[in-house]
């Protein structure tokens, strides 16, 4: 102890060092703010970006305000969680088939593509949404609330980080798809996207909070992390956005790929997960309800 007392005073001793610290901080702190500035400018330069980014910053807002009632009680119980699974599983397939394919196949007609060739290029960009999911979901460590551990090294990480992992594959479909929405150039469309994804959020954000805290966190980390979740949304939105807004091309292909990434997760991880514990009726019943909401706004707001 004494060795290791005498080494630490030695070093905090040594001329220069904290300078060097501290340099070295401002440096990080600098290029971030720089990189910050960048990204803010290219993004307030494009509008549909911005609109993006507002869209998912209220997707995200949406999940924070789901995981408040845990600061209050932590009783859910495992009939109302399946159901709301359903729920928002209901909710991401009325926007893919009502936000994403079918804007996507008239958008390819626009390009002046036949029919088939339209269907073709959606169906092939859903395909391909999927199969990145897919990927993703085989390399990236992470832990199910239900189904477990999957992906590779996984038992090398914190169990805390696996989760993490879990909630953004989940998040970044949704992120993507508001991105690409608000892409098509239509608002209104893009605006009952949002809308819809940010409503199914609020109960989406209480069940990630649960389930933290029926895993062994502690309240407040599980608020925590709950919130965090949703900062994944915005990302994808300006990712989705930045990319697809420059090329009337890749939109029919942007909005297939969205799609598919979230056809891929109501069917691996949300429908699997609300079936487990014998709530199919529940779970199903949830789904038509969103499904049927996020119908109605889609059809009612576009």
């Amino acid at each position: 102890m004494n060795n290791n007392s005498s080494s630490f005073i030695g070093a905090a001793k040594r001329p220069g060092l904290p300078l060097r610290q501290f340099v070295g901080i401002a440096i990080v702190l600098a290029g971030v703010l720089v990189l910050g500035a960048q990204l803010w400018q290219s993004v307030a330069s494009r509008p549909v970006v911005l609109q993006a980014l507002t869209g998912g910053s209220v997707a995200a807002l949406a999940t924070a305000l789901g995981t408040l009632p845990i600061l209050f009680s932590q009783r859910l119980s495992e009939r109302a969680q399946d159901t709301l699974f359903g729920f928002g599983a209901g909710v991401m397939l009325a926007a893919s088939a009502f936000s994403l394919i079918i804007p996507g196949i008239a958008a390819a007609r626009a390009t002046g593509v036949d029919a088939w060739g339209a269907g073709g290029i959606v169906g092939s960009a859903i395909l391909l949404g999927a199969l990145a999911l897919l990927v993703l979901d085989r390399v990236l460590p992470h832990e199910h609330f239900i189904k477990g551990v999957e992906g590779r090294n996984a038992q090398v990480l914190r169990r805390t980080w696996l989760f993490v992992f879990a909630i953004a594959l989940h998040n970044l479909p949704e992120g993507l798809a508001i991105g690409v929405g608000f892409a098509g150039g239509d608002a209104l469309r893009g605006s009952a996207l949002a809308t819809g994804i940010a409503i199914q959020d609020v109960p989406e954000g209480l069940v990630v909070a649960v389930a933290l805290l029926a895993a062994g966190y502690r309240r407040a980390f599980a608020v925590g992390l709950g919130m965090a979740s949703g900062l994944v949304e915005p990302l994808g939105a300006v990712l989705g956005a930045a990319i697809v807004s420059g090329s009337a091309a890749l939109l029919p292909w942007g909005l297939g790929f969205a799609a598919g990434a979230m056809l891929f997760v109501i069917s691996h991880e949300i429908i699997p997960e609300s079936h487990r514990k014998g709530h199919e009726a529940f779970a199903t019943g949830g789904l038509m309800v969103g499904f049927v909401l996020m119908m109605l706004l889609d059809t009612a707001l576009a």
